[in-house]
């Protein structure tokens, strides 16, 4: 019981992380735009992230913690080895969260844990047999159709603006867009939290269904409000490398760029969510970025920046999932 705990302790170690990684992606455009000061935007997200808590279905936590390994089938091969595996799949996501981190690249905690989980499985199992394929490409297939729908929806919010605000002084808009960018990114904080603290706990959720069949039916509240708790935490102790990386690097942002990428984000966010599918929060509103900035022209996109977000996104899963493997490997001896 001691060493579940210790794992719960370190989930939420991951969450705190996640919230501290991707608060850029939640921050990035309204302090860009300097609608809000770094300190009060980070609190303004948390809080979001904290009230996703309340009122939303676990869709995405069911996803993570029963649909992409069979637990039960882990435990009949090998009695036992889930709280390891578990604990190298947290391991793997944090370490290449802290990684990206350092280099100022805004990665996926969501499909570095996934990468984690499937890493350590295969050692785990010396294949893959219980691994669940449907939720595994769900999420796969989600990291290209999540910045694409973010981009489009960018695009199109962007341009709709444009045409309704052609008359209007650039003063005057940007006065309008200050205020409505503080509920988009209220909007889009909440879809953060509903999606992002839901993986933690899916993998929390993943532990207590090893010591009973029987919690699969439901998600304890205390994990819900625990999960939420610590991703908020992490928001307000903020990512400054990754801000100036998406708020930035990509393209310059105006209030009415800041709110259209942030509304498309947000509605992506949380309509995904809604439907159990774990997707990126980062690539979403970074493809949200890229079109809000190709309605003015393409070259307003700093695709050399761009390039380089979409070579860690392609590396994120398979690096997890190595250092995964190689935690798990370490964890045997304890065994």
């Amino acid at each position: 019981m001691g060493f579940i705990v210790a794992i719960i302790i370190v989930a939420l170690i991951f969450d705190f992380v996640n919230g501290f990684h991707d608060a850029a992606n939640s921050i990035a455009t309204v302090v860009a735009t300097k609608v809000l000061t770094p300190l009060r935007a980070v609190m303004w997200a948390a809080f979001f992230n904290f009230v996703a808590a309340f009122g939303f279905p676990t869709h995405v936590a069911a996803t993570v913690g029963k649909g992409v390994v069979d637990v039960e089938k882990l435990n009949a091969a090998i009695p036992h080895v889930t709280p390891y595996l578990v604990l190298a799949a947290l391991l793997g996501a944090i370490i290449w969260d802290l990684i990206t981190w350092y280099v100022g690249l805004p990665t996926s905690s969501s499909h570095a844990l996934i990468g984690g989980l499937v890493g350590s499985a295969v050692v785990a199992t010396h294949g893959t047999g219980a691994l669940k394929y449907a939720g595994i490409i769900k999420t796969c297939v989600f990291i290209v159709i999540a910045p694409l729908l973010g981009l489009l929806m960018g695009l199109a919010i962007m341009s709709l603006i444009s045409w309704i605000c052609k008359n209007m002084s650039p003063g005057k808009v940007d006065k309008h867009f200050r205020w409505l960018q503080l509920v988009s990114a209220a909007g889009y904080s909440l879809g953060h939290g509903l999606n992002d603290a839901q993986k933690t706990m899916g993998i929390i959720w993943m532990l207590l269904i090893f010591m009973d069949p029987s919690s699969s039916e439901a998600l304890p509240y205390w994990v819900i409000l625990s999960c939420h708790a610590a991703i908020a935490a992490g928001t307000t102790s903020g990512g400054w490398r990754i801000v100036h990386t998406m708020g930035m690097k990509i393209t310059r942002l105006k209030p009415p760029g800041g709110f259209s990428a942030e509304t498309a984000g947000a509605i992506t966010l949380i309509g995904l969510s809604m439907q159990g599918i774990p997707v990126s929060t980062t690539h979403t509103i970074t493809g949200a970025i890229v079109g809000v900035g190709a309605t003015k022209r393409l070259s307003a996109v700093r695709w050399g920046v761009a390039g380089r977000i979409v070579w860690a996104w392609v590396l994120t899963i398979p690096m997890a999932a190595l250092i995964g493997a190689g935690a798990f490997q370490l964890l045997k001896l304890f065994m």
